[in-house]
Protein backbone atom coordinates (compact mmCIF):
# COMPACT_ATOMS: atom_id res chain seq x y z
CA UNK A 1 0.00 0.00 0.00
CA UNK A 2 1.11 3.37 -0.66
CA UNK A 3 -0.08 6.59 0.69
CA UNK A 4 0.56 10.13 -0.99
CA UNK A 5 -0.44 13.36 0.30
CA UNK A 6 0.15 16.91 -1.43
CA UNK A 7 -0.63 19.96 -1.16
CA UNK A 8 -0.23 22.73 -3.03
CA UNK A 9 -2.49 26.27 -3.04
CA UNK A 10 -4.88 24.91 -5.35
CA UNK A 11 -5.80 21.28 -3.42
CA UNK A 12 -5.08 19.12 -0.79
CA UNK A 13 -4.81 15.41 -1.70
CA UNK A 14 -4.70 12.66 0.21
CA UNK A 15 -4.75 9.00 -1.62
CA UNK A 16 -4.08 5.70 -0.15
CA UNK A 17 -3.26 3.21 -3.11
CA UNK A 18 -3.60 -1.01 -2.53
CA UNK A 19 -2.87 -3.26 -4.87
CA UNK A 20 -4.15 -5.89 -2.83
CA UNK A 21 -7.15 -4.12 -1.68
CA UNK A 22 -10.68 -4.12 -3.81
CA UNK A 23 -11.93 -1.40 -1.26
CA UNK A 24 -12.64 2.25 -2.65
CA UNK A 25 -13.64 5.42 -0.92
CA UNK A 26 -13.41 8.47 -3.24
CA UNK A 27 -14.71 12.30 -2.56
CA UNK A 28 -13.05 14.75 -5.40
CA UNK A 29 -15.48 17.13 -4.49
CA UNK A 30 -16.83 16.44 -8.41
CA UNK A 31 -19.59 13.83 -8.49
CA UNK A 32 -19.08 13.02 -12.48
CA UNK A 33 -15.54 12.97 -11.33
CA UNK A 34 -16.01 10.52 -8.07
CA UNK A 35 -18.25 7.89 -10.13
CA UNK A 36 -15.17 7.68 -13.08
CA UNK A 37 -12.77 7.18 -10.13
CA UNK A 38 -14.59 4.17 -8.06
CA UNK A 39 -15.29 2.60 -11.99
CA UNK A 40 -11.36 2.82 -12.55
CA UNK A 41 -10.95 1.43 -8.74
CA UNK A 42 -13.48 -1.18 -9.33
CA UNK A 43 -12.59 -2.68 -12.67
CA UNK A 44 -8.59 -2.38 -12.23
CA UNK A 45 -9.33 -4.08 -8.37
CA UNK A 46 -6.95 -1.75 -7.07
CA UNK A 47 -8.04 -0.40 -3.84
CA UNK A 48 -8.22 3.52 -4.10
CA UNK A 49 -9.46 5.94 -1.14
CA UNK A 50 -9.06 9.32 -1.86
CA UNK A 51 -10.06 12.81 -0.33
CA UNK A 52 -9.52 15.77 -2.33
CA UNK A 53 -9.91 19.44 -1.01
CA UNK A 54 -9.63 21.88 -4.38
CA UNK A 55 -10.00 25.37 -5.36
CA UNK A 56 -13.47 24.08 -7.09
CA UNK A 57 -15.03 27.86 -6.60
CA UNK A 58 -12.62 28.75 -9.62
CA UNK A 59 -13.46 24.98 -11.59
CA UNK A 60 -12.58 21.60 -11.28
CA UNK A 61 -9.31 21.97 -13.64
CA UNK A 62 -7.10 21.51 -10.93
CA UNK A 63 -8.57 19.23 -8.93
CA UNK A 64 -8.81 16.33 -11.57
CA UNK A 65 -5.29 17.57 -12.65
CA UNK A 66 -3.56 16.82 -9.31
CA UNK A 67 -5.41 13.81 -8.71
CA UNK A 68 -4.21 12.20 -11.64
CA UNK A 69 -1.29 13.58 -10.41
CA UNK A 70 -1.15 11.60 -6.77
CA UNK A 71 -2.84 8.36 -8.13
CA UNK A 72 -0.12 8.30 -10.87
CA UNK A 73 2.50 8.51 -8.19
CA UNK A 74 0.84 6.13 -5.41
CA UNK A 75 0.85 4.05 -8.81
CA UNK A 76 4.29 3.86 -9.75
CA UNK A 77 5.36 3.80 -6.28
CA UNK A 78 3.34 0.39 -6.08
CA UNK A 79 4.53 -1.23 -9.22
CA UNK A 80 7.99 -0.28 -10.07
CA UNK A 81 10.40 -1.57 -9.85
CA UNK A 82 8.76 -4.20 -12.55
CA UNK A 83 8.62 -7.73 -12.36
CA UNK A 84 6.99 -11.02 -12.69
CA UNK A 85 3.73 -9.08 -14.18
CA UNK A 86 2.30 -9.35 -18.17
CA UNK A 87 3.36 -5.57 -18.08
CA UNK A 88 1.34 -5.04 -21.30
CA UNK A 89 -2.63 -4.78 -21.27
CA UNK A 90 -5.15 -3.77 -23.46
CA UNK A 91 -9.06 -3.57 -23.40
CA UNK A 92 -11.94 -2.05 -25.47
CA UNK A 93 -15.09 -1.92 -23.28
CA UNK A 94 -18.33 -0.95 -24.67
CA UNK A 95 -21.13 0.73 -22.60
CA UNK A 96 -24.28 0.89 -24.74
CA UNK A 97 -23.46 2.55 -27.94
CA UNK A 98 -19.65 4.11 -26.87
CA UNK A 99 -16.60 1.81 -27.99
CA UNK A 100 -12.94 2.46 -26.58
CA UNK A 101 -10.06 0.52 -26.66
CA UNK A 102 -7.17 1.06 -24.39
CA UNK A 103 -3.46 -0.37 -24.74
CA UNK A 104 -0.80 -0.10 -21.75
CA UNK A 105 2.61 -0.69 -21.25
CA UNK A 106 3.98 -0.53 -17.82
CA UNK A 107 7.24 0.69 -19.05
CA UNK A 108 8.71 3.17 -17.29
CA UNK A 109 8.38 5.89 -20.38
CA UNK A 110 4.99 8.26 -19.81
CA UNK A 111 3.61 8.79 -23.08
CA UNK A 112 0.04 9.08 -23.94
CA UNK A 113 -1.97 9.11 -26.98
CA UNK A 114 -5.45 10.07 -26.39
CA UNK A 115 -7.79 10.15 -29.37
CA UNK A 116 -11.41 10.53 -27.80
CA UNK A 117 -12.90 13.71 -29.20
CA UNK A 118 -15.80 14.54 -26.79
CA UNK A 119 -16.58 18.52 -26.45
CA UNK A 120 -19.00 19.96 -23.77
CA UNK A 121 -20.07 19.07 -20.48
CA UNK A 122 -21.54 15.79 -18.08
CA UNK A 123 -23.71 17.95 -15.88
CA UNK A 124 -21.42 20.65 -14.63
CA UNK A 125 -17.91 18.08 -15.55
CA UNK A 126 -15.71 19.90 -18.61
CA UNK A 127 -14.95 16.70 -20.60
CA UNK A 128 -11.88 18.14 -21.50
CA UNK A 129 -10.50 17.39 -17.85
CA UNK A 130 -10.46 12.82 -18.79
CA UNK A 131 -8.01 13.71 -21.04
CA UNK A 132 -5.88 16.43 -18.38
CA UNK A 133 -6.36 13.76 -15.90
CA UNK A 134 -4.82 10.64 -17.79
CA UNK A 135 -2.08 13.17 -19.01
CA UNK A 136 -1.36 13.41 -15.55
CA UNK A 137 -1.55 9.80 -14.27
CA UNK A 138 0.60 8.60 -17.37
CA UNK A 139 3.18 11.00 -16.60
CA UNK A 140 3.42 10.54 -12.96
CA UNK A 141 2.65 6.54 -13.26
CA UNK A 142 5.59 5.86 -16.20
CA UNK A 143 3.17 4.53 -18.43
CA UNK A 144 2.81 4.46 -21.79
CA UNK A 145 -1.40 4.56 -22.71
CA UNK A 146 -3.21 4.60 -26.06
CA UNK A 147 -6.54 5.52 -25.52
CA UNK A 148 -9.04 5.74 -28.54
CA UNK A 149 -12.47 6.19 -29.02
CA UNK A 150 -13.83 3.19 -31.88
CA UNK A 151 -17.47 4.95 -32.08
CA UNK A 152 -19.90 6.82 -29.26
CA UNK A 153 -22.36 9.34 -28.77
CA UNK A 154 -23.28 10.00 -25.39
CA UNK A 155 -20.47 11.64 -23.77
CA UNK A 156 -21.24 10.09 -20.16
CA UNK A 157 -20.80 6.68 -22.01
CA UNK A 158 -17.45 7.58 -24.00
CA UNK A 159 -15.89 8.78 -20.92
CA UNK A 160 -17.28 5.69 -18.41
CA UNK A 161 -16.11 3.45 -20.85
CA UNK A 162 -12.48 5.06 -21.41
CA UNK A 163 -11.88 4.90 -17.15
CA UNK A 164 -13.16 1.37 -17.41
CA UNK A 165 -11.14 0.19 -20.73
CA UNK A 166 -8.34 1.87 -19.14
CA UNK A 167 -8.62 0.15 -15.98
CA UNK A 168 -9.47 -3.23 -17.50
CA UNK A 169 -6.44 -2.81 -19.34
CA UNK A 170 -4.28 -1.80 -15.98
CA UNK A 171 -5.61 -5.02 -14.33
CA UNK A 172 -4.60 -7.23 -17.19
CA UNK A 173 -0.53 -5.71 -17.29
CA UNK A 174 -0.64 -6.22 -13.80
CA UNK A 175 -1.74 -10.11 -13.83
CA UNK A 176 0.62 -11.75 -12.24
CA UNK A 177 2.92 -13.68 -14.45
CA UNK A 178 5.79 -15.43 -12.34
CA UNK A 179 7.95 -17.48 -15.57
CA UNK A 180 8.43 -13.76 -16.83
CA UNK A 181 10.66 -12.05 -14.13
CA UNK A 182 11.45 -8.75 -14.97
CA UNK A 183 9.30 -8.50 -18.65
CA UNK A 184 11.96 -6.87 -20.67
CA UNK A 185 15.22 -7.94 -22.60
CA UNK A 186 16.89 -5.56 -20.82
CA UNK A 187 16.88 -6.81 -17.29
CA UNK A 188 15.08 -3.23 -16.19
CA UNK A 189 12.39 -1.11 -16.33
Amino acid sequence: MKEIHRVTKETDIKCKLDLESKEFTINSGIGFFDHMLEALSKHSGIGIELKCKGDTHIDDHHSVEDCGIVIGQALKAEIFPIKAVERYGNATVVMDEASVTVALDLSNRPYLHYDVNVVGKVGDFDTELVEEFFHALVQNAGITAHIVLDRGKNKHHIIEAVFKAFAVALRRALAKNEALGIPSTKGVL
